[in-house]
């Protein structure tokens, strides 16, 4: 098994469990808010290829590399997905990424608290570092990192292709262990500010 192993996380705005074949209904649901699969820059899936997407995370989770939950709003409504993936256990350091949310619930506290779940979970089982990629032409989720106090390590040119053939350049953001403290304090600020 890997570093990082399936759990359940609970916060006030949403919660966070491991990802299970039986969420593909409410997934769907879920991603046809707002059709996120038409975003250009960024691939999520479709409703038609939900279950062959929760298929590779989980497949990947069996083989050591992923970590991959459904996220929950306040509700307890089904609202996306994301992952602990690139588990690299010698070095301790792991990605968060391959995340959608529903559009309704965008623009909330609801990401805000499930990045900080997730980093609080990685820091407190020992990670030197958490990184975060995105299509450097996804303005929305740049934004999103940047304000969670991740730091732009670099831009890796033409790093992928996307599932409409063209080049993607990845922006490479993280927050270090020496940094978590500072970030930690700045995200449960945010939470806990009057909105």
């Amino acid at each position: 098994m890997t570093w990082l192993t399936p759990l359940r996380l609970q916060g006030s705005h949403g919660s966070l469990e491991p990802l299970s074949i039986d969420h593909e209904q409410d997934l769907i649901a879920a991603v046809s808010d707002g059709e996120l699969w038409n975003l250009w820059y960024t691939a999520i899936p479709a409703p038609r290829a939900m279950r062959a997407e929760i298929e590779r995370r989980l497949d990947l989770q069996r083989k050591g590399s992923m970590v991959p939950f459904t996220t929950r709003d306040a509700a307890g409504r089904i609202v996306g997905m994301t992952t602990f993936m690139n588990i690299d256990a010698v070095n301790q350091r792991v990605e968060i990424g391959s995340t959608w949310t529903a559009a309704s619930v965008q623009r909330s506290g609801f990401n805000t608290e499930c990045k900080l779940l997730l980093l609080t979970h990685a820091f407190e089982k020992d990670a030197i570092a958490v990184e975060f990629r995105t299509n450097f032409f996804n303005q929305q989720s740049r934004r999103a990192i940047e304000r969670l106090g991740a730091k732009l390590d670099g831009i890796l040119r033409s790093h992928q292709r996307m599932p409409n053939g063209l080049l993607r350049d990845t922006c490479v953001y993280s927050i270090t262990r020496a940094e978590w403290p500072a970030v930690q304090a700045h995200l449960q600020w945010q939470l806990d500010k009057p909105r």
